[in-house]
């Protein structure tokens, strides 16, 4: 070829834009609950990978925890599957800095060793975010998969608000690549970044930090399609999409109309159209049995979101919880008071677990009727750095009235806590470790996981069903058409298809509110729970919650439940009983524990008062109301 031919087709070509697909993970955690199994992935694995996708998201997030808890699925199973179909395209995960994939910090060892078997097991790149932006919770964890060899991807939290400027985004972005980040995204969880905003973002980024900058956002707002073509004619290289079937709601914008978009705009972006076309083929009639049946009345756009900055997952998952106390009427004095605490509380970018701190202390200060009455155990910590630096400053008078004197803790936060993984593995009986993955497993997730190691223990024929499989067909034996209310959930699990892997623990937000709600008399306020003793349920069948107990069941005074859930006498497996039967205790000290949808609300005495005896099962169900214990004062 002539040196001027050469130069004519160089002149000729398109400009690339890559794109990760999210199917696999953030589009069913945003519109299936996560209920994704690992067949029906590895069923169409092989021609998403030759789909031409710049990498497929497909572990993190919730998908760790949903895996054990409701699918009775090893999640290290699954991703070393998926990588040995995906020999083209490389495999990405969302971690949360230093919350790793749970709700609070985690020791470095820890988070160390998850990144390393990760590796192991075939993750290549890993979007690393912490919901404050705080770059002190990140840096462990890019400096960790550097290590190991994988993809450090960088992340910005995008919200708004008067302290978060393009210019106060892009030192973020300049201290990230001082770790050695090798791409950076933004990440826009509520789908408020404007095409206007993202342009102006954009164009800062690429002219101030020499690594590609990639888009993530979501169609809560109806914006993000838009806004992905203004970030592309931006500077920006890669955004998120999910097939078309799995796209919209609070999912990701739709790959089949990116792709037309930017094709028309003169980009390539490498997709085979016929492979994406079976993908979404496949995802389709997967939708008739993986879809919650309340999906059918989900809203297009929520435009409220622009004044809340709430996802969308977790305003369907307030809504409903607020309907099952009957204060649905409140909703709307909740969106008004949202705004109002997240300023009190320095401006945080709402997503887990920040969304949950500011969400729930919201609501709280709206039904106990004066702010601040009553505060979450989550914006203690908060408030005292446990959880990184706000954004602003904390208001003063709230940080006085929280602290009553403490002081704040202005290091790492990490730098506190002491290495985990011994005592974890101290904890577990030998025999049902397979092998050393299983240890990490229960570090973020103790009681889920060690319910999943005794499942898998026994013999087939004496498991317990599996959670998932008990919830669909409690769903068909309500609603044997699919034509349940909207806001009706079956009552094996009341948040399941409103996304309940990212926020169902919202429902935990009246808990404190047990006394004032007229829950039955003589039972205990719950107070919340401490990060560190937070785990979750137990991997077990998840039978309609039980029926409370009849005033005359039980003579004299007694501890009730608060709220439907899970009863525990310790905070975690091995850890000592709370209290026994005979304890004398006095008020404010703890008597057992109630979870609720992934949290735990210990449940302290309101007065001085001796336990007389216990009246349920350590790990069993109860409902709302029910007896825990006969106590005397």
């Amino acid at each position: 070829m002539k040196k001027a031919d050469t130069k004519k087709t160089a002149a000729k070509a398109k400009p690339r834009i890559r794109i990760t697909d999210t199917t696999l993970r953030d589009a069913h955690q945003s519109l299936w609950a996560t209920r994704m199994r690992t067949d029906d992935i590895l069923a169409i694995a092989d021609e998403v990978d030759q789909a031409g996708y710049y990498s497929l998201e497909c572990w993190g997030g919730a998908t760790f925890d949903v895996c054990l808890r409701f699918l009775r699925e090893n999640p290290w199973e699954r991703l070393r599957q998926l990588k040995s179909v995906c020999k083209k395209t490389p495999l990405q995960m969302l971690l949360r800095g230093q919350n790793i994939l749970g709700y609070k910090n985690y020791p470095d060892d820890v988070l160390e060793r998850f990144i390393a078997l990760a590796r192991e097991n075939g993750m290549d790149i890993f979007r690393i975010f912490d919901a404050l932006n705080d770059t002190r919770n990140l840096e462990m964890a890019i400096k960790t998969v550097k290590k190991y060899g994988g993809h450090a991807q960088g992340t910005i939290c995008y919200t708004y608000s008067p302290v978060h400027t393009v210019e106060k985004f892009v030192e973020i972005a300049r201290e990230q690549v001082s770790m050695g980040i090798d791409t950076l995204c933004i990440k826009d969880m509520a789908g408020i970044l404007s095409p206007a905003a993202a342009a102006a973002l954009i164009s800062a980024l690429v002219k101030s930090v020499k690594v590609p900058v990639q888009v993530h956002s979501h169609m809560t707002s109806g914006m993000a399609v838009a806004m992905y073509l203004s970030a592309v004619k931006a500077g920006a290289g890669a955004v998120d999409t999910a097939v078309s079937t799995m796209s919209g709601f609070s999912s990701q914008p739709p790959a089949e109309t990116m792709v037309a978009i930017l094709e028309d705009e003169g980009y390539d972006t490498g997709l085979d159209h016929r492979k994406v076309a079976k993908v979404n083929a496949h995802f389709r009639a997967l939708k008739k049995t993986r879809a919650p049946a309340s999906s059918g009345s989900m809203e297009s756009v929520d435009a409220d979101v622009l004044e809340h900055h709430i996802p969308g997952g977790m305003i369907s998952n307030l809504r409903s919880q607020l309907e099952q106390q009957g204060a649905l009427d409140r909703l709307p004095e909740v969106l008004e008071e949202l705004p109002r605490t997240r300023k009190d509380m320095g401006y945080p970018p709402l997503v887990t677990p920040t969304s949950q701190i500011v969400g729930i202390q919201a609501v709280l200060n709206v039904l106990a009727g004066k702010r601040y009455e009553m505060v979450t155990q989550e914006t203690r910590d908060y408030v005292k750095g446990l959880y990184g630096r706000s954004p602003a400053p904390i208001d003063s008078k709230l940080v006085k009235s929280i602290l009553e004197g403490e002081k704040r803790v202005t290091c790492r936060p990490a730098d506190l806590l002491k290495p985990g993984l011994e005592d974890a593995a101290n904890d577990l009986e030998p025999k049902l470790i397979e092998k050393e993955e299983d240890i990490l497993s229960y570090c973020l997730f103790p009681e889920v996981a060690l319910g999943y190691f005794k499942w898998r223990a026994a013999p087939a024929e004496k498991r317990d069903p599996i959670p998932a499989d008990v919830e669909c067909g409690a769903a068909k034996k309500a609603d044997p058409d699919g034509q349940q209310a909207a806001g009706q959930m079956p009552a094996a699990d009341p948040g399941a298809g409103q996304e309940t892997a990212r926020y169902a623990e919202i429902g935990r937000l009246v808990a404190g509110l047990a006394s004032r709600l007229g829950f039955a008399a003589g039972s205990a306020q719950a107070a919340m729970p401490e990060p560190a003793a937070a785990p979750a349920a137990p991997a077990a069948a998840i039978p309609a919650p039980a029926k409370p107990a009849g005033p005359a069941a039980v003579e004299g005074p007694t501890i009730n439940a608060p709220l439907n859930g899970t009863f525990y006498r310790s905070s975690a497996p091995g850890k000592p009983e709370l209290s026994k039967e005979g304890d004398s205790l006095k008020a404010g000290e703890p008597l057992c524990i109630v979870e609720a949808m992934k949290l735990f609300n210990q449940i302290k005495a309101d007065r001085p008062l001796t336990v007389v005896k216990f009246l349920v099962e350590h790990g069993a169900v109860v409902a709302k109301g029910q007896p825990l214990a006969a106590v005397k004062y």
